[in-house]
């Protein structure tokens, strides 16, 4: 409509055609020259977007990318952290699947990590009946969310010296509760002792964990549509029943997520155990705290066989891949 209004308002005497082209196109060329001009404009505000973002594309190649593929080719090299590597092949992953130590290390991190698991999501999921039952209407749920997830945001350094104070031999505060009460006759040796000190680290990591987890399954709780826990009490169906039947499987997706992550940290296990028993005597008793990274540590700041730990670190996270891809498998399946 624009363009016949400017035409019927160019002069006569104007040739058709000429006409046409001057009065008609040159307003839609106008248009069209505004529109570049306006692509033009928000190309360079992108381009300025793109410098905002740079600092920590910059960061995250230099201190996250790079070390990746660094350590990966360290692996198949001999490295004392100075000089130039020698290229050794598949030596060091040969090295590493013929060590017994690393094999007990990393039967250490996975027994530590299963009894943590167990009694992490044991304790979120009984928090998680209670608060989302109807019957027990709990109040105060969010002051219980802040307390339960307290301990997550607590120093690892500061878990560590707490513990050790309360399960001290001689002078902490558990064993003299326990000698008060008469439960025991001397004291325990809690972190003295091969049969007592793993279950201690699990203890703790439990601890500090199951607040985490307890967020996380009351979130995915509150997801689920109420339609399907009316239509099971007008059915007459039990809280046992609905939980084995409703909430359990729906749960699947975010129970994946908890144990696939809780793997991830769990078997990279390395600061309670360090810190427990102390930089000298990390491991002990008979190398029963001895963790796959700490034995990685071991090697590559102590030894300083670079190449070798380096080795371990990829061996663990193949070992961590699989596994994650395995409970993807068994855990992973469509919701029905």
């Amino acid at each position: 409509m624009r363009g016949t209004a400017a035409y019927e308002q160019c002069p006569d005497n104007i040739p058709h055609l000429r006409r046409f082209y001057q009065c008609f196109v040159g307003e839609t060329s106008t248009l069209g020259g505004n529109m570049r001009a306006a692509n033009k404009k928000m190309k360079n505000r992108n381009n300025a977007a793109y410098l905002f973002v740079l600092p920590f594309i910059i960061v995250f190649l230099i201190f996250s990318v790079y070390p990746v593929f660094r350590t990966l080719y360290l692996s198949f090299t001999t490295y004392k952290g100075y000089g130039e590597p020698e290229f050794t092949g598949i030596a060091n992953y040969l090295r590493v699947v013929k060590d017994k130590f690393f094999w007990r290390a990393l039967g250490n991190t996975v027994r530590m990590w299963s009894l943590n698991i167990v009694l992490q999501l044991g304790l979120a999921f009984l928090l998680t009946i209670i608060f989302s039952d109807i019957k027990y209407k709990v109040r105060g749920l969010a002051i219980f969310r802040a307390v339960f997830y307290l301990p997550n945001l607590i120093a690892a350094t500061s878990v560590a010296f707490l513990f050790k104070t309360l399960l001290d031999w001689k002078y902490g505060t558990f064993n003299q509760i326990l000698l008060a009460s008469g439960i025991v006759n001397e004291q325990i040796n809690w972190m003295g002792q091969r049969s007592t000190a793993w279950g201690v680290i699990s203890v703790i990591q439990a601890w500090m964990w199951f607040g985490n987890s307890f967020i996380i399954l009351m979130a995915g709780v509150q997801g689920i549509p109420s339609d399907y826990f009316e239509a099971a009490a007008i059915d007459g169906a039990g809280r046992w029943k609905v939980f084995g039947s409703i909430t359990l499987p729906l749960l699947r997706p975010i129970l994946l997520y908890v144990a696939v992550t809780s793997l991830i940290g769990g078997l990279q296990l390395f600061d309670l155990p360090f810190l427990m028993n102390g930089p000298s005597t990390a491991g002990e008793p008979g190398g029963t705290l001895q963790t796959v990274v700490m034995y990685l540590y071991k090697f590559g700041f102590e030894t300083r066989q670079v190449g070798f730990a380096s080795a371990i670190a990829y061996t663990l996270f193949f070992i961590i891949l699989f596994i994650s891809v395995m409970e993807f498998k068994f855990m992973g399946g469509k919701e029905e």
